[in-house]
């Protein structure tokens, strides 16, 4: 599985978005994070927000959609120009024909879930995914800690992507960083989001490669990426 790393513009100077994501030259994608201050508490950016940004750079945007009614909003953010968009399990009220329109109108379908929220429940689903989200946070806010006891559900993932043999990403989000990435790609992730890691950091590129690097390393010792 190639590793991926995809920096999160909530940590980024909102004024001087197209600026800050040249700044992370390299990375796979741009990570959007989109709250409605209803499913979650706070209010970050909309479509018109992501439709200038896409113009703004070649680099493709993944929207991670942590609003309420997602079936109504999220072909939108296709539209506006994301690559990859993901809309939360516990929002989405057919998350099946979600994901088949979001794919259908050209875009990589993808699904969060809380912490809380057990991925067993959703196995059946995974076929219709490009992507599954595993919050290593509650949803809502950048620069928290990360959650050491989501790498059980992170292995669970991994395990139940084996099992059915599919081409499915295993992204984490919240609290990744040079301590952290290291621990997720070993319990099976693939797909690395990182805000306050990157945009942080004095240099935010040099900041993408050291965390793939890191990643990689892991994989390579790792049983289930190896075949072991």
């Amino acid at each position: 599985m190639a590793v991926q790393i995809n920096p999160s513009i909530l940590s980024a100077d909102f004024a001087r978005l197209a600026e800050e994501a040249e700044a992370v030259e390299g990375a796979d994608w741009l990570h959007v994070d989109v709250m409605d201050n209803h499913f979650v508490p706070n209010l970050t950016l909309g479509a018109p927000i992501v439709e200038a940004l896409a113009k703004a750079t070649d680099t493709p945007l993944d929207c991670h959609l942590m609003i309420e009614e997602p079936d109504r909003w999220a072909p939108a953010y296709v539209e506006a120009g994301a690559g990859s968009v993901t809309f939360h399990a516990e929002a989405a009220a057919a998350p099946v024909r979600l994901a088949r329109e979001i794919r259908a109108k050209g875009a990589r379908a993808s699904m969060a879930l809380k912490p809380a929220t057990p991925v067993e429940q959703y196995e059946d689903l995974l076929p219709e995914l490009d992507m599954l989200l595993i919050m290593t946070v509650e949803p809502g806010f950048g620069g928290q800690a990360f959650l050491d006891i989501m790498l059980p559900k992170i292995r669970r993932t991994r395990q139940l992507v084996a099992k059915h043999g599919l081409d499915l990403w295993v992204q984490v989000d919240g609290g990744v960083s040079a301590e952290t990435v290291e621990r997720c790609a070993e319990a099976g992730a693939d797909v690395f989001v990182a805000g306050s890691a990157v945009y942080g950091a004095k240099d935010p590129a040099a900041a993408v490669r050291a965390l793939r690097g890191q990643a990689e390393t892991a994989h390579a010792k790792a049983g289930w990426a190896s075949g072991a």
